[in-house]
């Protein structure tokens, strides 16, 4: 039907007649000539018609944006003077000498002159896909897929599918729930990951395992979160952590190099310890070059008690951030920075402007400095390496507060006085806590299946608190990309980290029997790692949202304005179920 793309036609086509296929994006009547841009997925190409054919001119002057069409056509070089060099076809333009209408547009329900509201681009997918910003995006994500496919089969990793219809395993979020009719009151769930199957499949002798596979969770949503997600999941045997991360870290960097040109060079790495010290997160954005600062030895003997208080208590934390060229901050800024850490629990933010260090005291503004002798001024200084014109943002509270609220301000401050350096610096977060705790009961900080770090099940029982687990996070420009460890491949082990974890012998093998009873056969050393496609995506187009490079997502409530999904199932399907659904409190119906 078609000759070429409308995108690849250049100069090299001059002279040649081509047929081209797609959508009018512009038309202008200029008196006696009509021109289209026609644009494909390739990209957009200018069509003239002219008087020498007429009843083709006739056809044109009836085209509006949108309708889709298909011209025959010879391709001429443009006058020097007409050349425009913004477009990639901008040398040429096609005399079209026939054309078709396959079909007509309505007016379109989004202007793409303006900004559409993301509820009507979501509506209206198909027409927003084809926006050249979007149509790109998507093309660039293939072209992801492909490079990572290659990739990991050159490696000797096969491609196996797993199941979509499981069973609930805990992973962290809310389970999608499949009711069964052929086993009626009992439920399937989707997977939020494929965990358990790519460990079954390194136990059958796989060896390397690899899926793009997707993943679902039912929790709160946000940028670079849905309820439907891809990933790009892989698992090994005989491979430790360090074999997992330079096969993932390869992966990438060759990724990058051949799909921007971009060198990511070798990957460094960083405890989860250091991390949280000097950054407030686990997912650092080494872009931004201010660290958190702990001053709690200098300010345990002052009188203000905002900062003894958490200073010499051992799960207080007293820091600071010194920003450069902060002093210029007014006062309603920094009123809104005390808001913004007040979201992370955060009581309130002490500062300390300094305006001109060399005159000592009398050179520094704060409403805190009365608090403060010379001397300690002094460290504060000295320690921070604060200069002329810098300002010192204070934190003080318990320590899992101070370092949130730190952290995050760190980051908005960052931004907001422009001191990002470079475009991407990537890193590894390894020796996470193996357990966190909270209501007085321990949780995975991964999940269940992570393997502590050189400890025997009899070590990890006495050391649960502060061990370490085998596990490690990259990281993109504070975007946490994937994330993985080396799995508990011994019964024992995994039967003591359910204890741990407050899972009994009878609720174990309820939930995990399966996985207990493979591990009794010879199970192999395995680790693996998954990436989020998604936020990959994103950062390498520069979208501000996954759901910008996701053919057809969900908005922030988990719904689908194109489809109006979810919808309510008919009484027959739910009678086949036997399931009741109960009304909502605001209807008067009875339940049905």
């Amino acid at each position: 039907m078609r000759s070429d793309y409308c995108g690849n036609i250049n100069a090299n086509h001059a002279g040649q007649e081509v047929t081209l296929c797609g959508w009018v994006n512009k038309r202008r009547d200029l008196g006696g000539l009509i021109f289209i841009d026609l644009r494909d997925r390739a990209g957009i190409v200018q069509v003239v018609f002219e008087p020498d054919h007429q009843e083709v001119l006739e056809t044109a002057n009836s085209l509006r944006n949108e309708f889709c069409v298909k011209v025959t056509g010879k391709v001429r070089l443009r006058p020097e003077g007409q050349i425009n060099k913004d477009m990639a076809t901008g040398e040429v333009e096609i005399v079209g000498t026939a054309l078709s209408i396959f079909n007509r547009s309505a007016p379109l329900p989004l202007d793409w002159n303006q900004e559409n509201s993301e509820e009507q681009r979501l509506k209206y997918r198909y027409l927003d896909l084809r926006r050249p910003v979007m149509n790109d995006r998507l093309q660039f994500r293939a072209k992801v897929t492909g490079q990572v496919r290659r990739f990991l089969e050159d490696e000797g990793f096969l491609d196996i599918e797993t199941p979509i219809l499981t069973k609930a395993t805990p992973e962290g979020a809310r389970d999608y729930l499949v009711p069964s009719r052929t086993h009626k009151g009992e439920f399937f769930a989707l997977p939020q990951s494929p965990q358990l199957f790519k460990q079954l499949l390194m136990m059958a002798g796989m060896d390397k395992y690899y899926q793009i596979v997707k993943c679902f969770r039912d929790e709160d949503l946000r940028a670079d979160r849905q309820p439907e997600f891809t990933q790009i999941d892989l698992e090994t045997t005989f491979l430790d952590a360090d074999g997992v991360m330079d096969i993932t870290e390869r992966l990438v960097r060759q990724v990058f190099k051949n799909l921007m040109d971009v060198d990511l060079g070798d990957f460094p790495r960083m405890t989860y310890a250091d991390a949280m010290k000097h950054y407030g997160s686990d997912k650092p954005d080494l872009r931004n070059p201010l660290k958190l600062i702990d001053v709690d030895h200098i300010l345990k003997d002052v009188e203000f008690k905002v900062f003894n208080g958490p200073a010499n208590d051992p799960n207080g934390r007293v820091t600071v951030i010194c920003v450069p060229g902060g002093a210029s901050l007014s006062r309603k800024q920094l009123d809104e920075y005390t808001k913004f850490v007040g979201i992370y629990g955060a009581k309130g933010m002490a500062w300390l402007k300094v305006n001109e260090k060399g005159k000592g005291m009398d050179g520094l503004q704060s409403p805190i400095l009365k608090f403060l002798n010379e001397s300690v001024v002094e460290q504060l200084l000295s320690e921070t390496n604060a200069n002329d014109g810098d300002i010192l943002l204070f934190g003080a509270d318990n320590a899992t507060v101070v370092t949130e609220a730190l952290g995050a301000l760190r980051l908005k401050v960052g931004e907001d006085f422009d001191l990002l350096e470079g475009d991407w610096r990537p890193l590894w977060v390894v020796d996470f806590p193996m357990f966190e705790e909270f209501d007085g009961q321990l949780h995975a900080l991964h999940h269940p299946f992570t393997a502590p770090r050189d400890l025997t099940p009899e070590q990890l029982k006495e050391q649960a608190a502060t061990a370490l687990s085998n596990a490690y996070d990259m990281v993109l420009n504070g975007v946490e990309l994937g994330g993985g460890s080396v799995r508990i491949h011994d019964q024992t082990m995994q039967s003591t980290v359910f204890e741990l974890l407050g899972i009994d012998e009878e609720e174990a093998e309820l939930k995990f029997g399966f996985l207990l009873e493979a591990l009794r056969y010879g199970a192999p050393p395995h680790a693996g790692l998954a990436f989020g496609l998604d936020r990959m995506v994103m950062l390498m187009t520069g979208a501000s949202s996954i759901r910008d490079v996701m053919a057809f997502p969900k908005t922030t409530t988990a719904a689908c304005p194109l489809t109006d999904a979810p919808g309510a199932a008919n009484p027959q399907q739910l009678e086949e179920l036997a399931i009741r659904t109960v009304a909502k409190a605001s209807d008067s119906a009875s339940d049905e």
